[in-house]
């Protein structure tokens, strides 16, 4: 096997046989354990947006990478004309800390979000139209494309699925002026992690759970990037003390493996019948293998405590750093879900940080994200907390305004 010792070498070779389909940094990843990476070249960094939170449980968690290997010496895959043992497991595991229902496995949040329309569609009985959320994310696919709110993601793809209808986020009003008798259900982000860390208010989701049961509406939660322990509950949507009939997971679900899942309440389980959907790979031994790790992990590290005490620290200096700074506009998020909407661009603050070996994600062009991984080290947050600080000093602004960001001006 040919070896290649350097970035360039690496990304030399991308651009011959990959498809060009993401902005990547010039970072090549060879290795990575808990909060670290490390490079081609051998240099360390702290990662606290570990594979767009995919790896909640942190880079190579030894449970996981234990079940994977005693999985995969037993059996890979089975198909789903057939049973195996840790899918029912793993359904379990989801119902008990969710609500009462069903699940079905999919590869993907995106195949998640495909079920949830599907499913939506055959229980409206006729009605098909989805209200949705400006902003909101909800996959690359054809129909999750068409659900999620944010034109620039969908142009050149046209025509796009029918039977979305958005409206803004945290707008009660708007969903309840939005309702036609086509309308089956209601599809939202607890906090919109893609659309700049926005974070629903307790009273516009028990608003929209009104809503729904007033109107016999489903109410989809997406949380694929939310949910598995990252806002310090098992999902978004619990503290505003409501259930929604739909909840859909995938990223941390598999601590790294690619699996998702819906988790639906029985009565609308029960409209999927044979025949009306399938997927190849999703609930596979491998993959529920994987996600009953994560849990075992979650619960015996007390992972969702860990996420409360630790986000505590982590909010409070980050609010003292944007007293201090003014191209901090304002922070938001909740638990390890953080947002730091900035005055001007935030990509050469993340371009910074990984020249001083932190990694961090810019998105919606103003808004720093952080999703440290459950299992990070109060030291290694610390660290990572004293770069960006380091960063967001005055010299460093002024370094950054340099090379093409807007200048700093006084926060609202």
């Amino acid at each position: 096997m040919t070896r290649y010792s350097t970035t360039q070498d690496v990304i030399d070779q991308y651009d011959r046989y990959v498809m060009n389909t993401y902005v990547r940094s010039p970072l090549v990843v060879t290795k990575g354990k808990g909060s670290r990476v490390w490079d081609v070249e051998g240099r360390e960094y702290l990662d606290l947006f570990p594979g767009w939170g995919v790896s909640g449980l942190g880079y190579s968690h030894p449970w996981v990478l234990g079940a994977i290997r005693g999985q995969a010496s037993r059996v890979i895959h089975v198909s789903n004309n057939y049973y195996h043992p840790l899918q029912w497991r793993a359904a379990k595991k989801l119902v008990e800390v969710s609500f009462d229902g069903k699940v079905f496995f999919s590869n993907s949040g995106a195949e998640a979000v495909e079920t949830a329309i599907k499913l939506a569609r055959r229980w409206g009985k006729g009605r098909y139209e989805i209200i949705v959320m400006e902003r909101s994310f909800h996959g690359r696919t054809l129909a999750a494309l068409s659900a999620t709110g944010q034109p620039k993601h969908q142009q050149g793809f046209e025509p796009l699925v029918p039977g979305f209808v958005c409206v803004p986020f945290n707008d009660l009003d708007a969903i309840r002026g939005a309702l036609t008798p086509k309308t089956c259900a209601v599809l939202i982000e607890p906090i919109q992690g893609e659309g700049g860390v926005r974070v629903a208010s307790p009273e516009f989701l028990r608003g929209v759970r009104r809503l729904c049961d007033d109107h016999r509406l489903l109410l989809i939660a997406d949380e694929i990037q939310t949910g598995m322990g990252r806002t310090g509950a098992w999902f978004a949507y619990q503290p505003s003390g409501i259930q929604p009939d739909l909840l859909l997971l995938a990223k941390t679900l598999g601590g790294g493996f690619p699996i998702g899942a819906v988790v639906a309440k029985r009565a609308v389980a029960d409209v999927l019948t044979p025949g009306t959907h399938a997927t190849t790979y999703g609930g596979n031994p491998l993959g529920c293998a994987c996600i009953l790790a994560v849990f075992e992990a979650m619960e015996k590290q007390r992972l969702l405590e860990r996420v409360t005490q630790l986000s505590g620290h982590l909010f409070a200096r980050l609010e003292a750093l944007a007293q201090r700074v003014p191209l901090i506009r304002e922070v938001r998020g909740r638990g390890f879900m953080v947002g730091i909407e900035l005055t001007g661009d935030g990509r050469p603050i993340v371009e910074a940080c990984r020249a001083k070996r932190l990694l961090i994600n810019c998105t919606q062009g103003t808004v720093l994200r952080l999703l440290p991984a459950m299992t990070i080290t109060r030291a290694q947050l610390d660290r990572a907390l004293s770069i960006l600080e380091s960063v967001f000093s005055v010299d460093s602004v002024n370094s950054v305004n340099s090379v093409g960001s807007v200048r700093p001006t006084r926060r609202t």
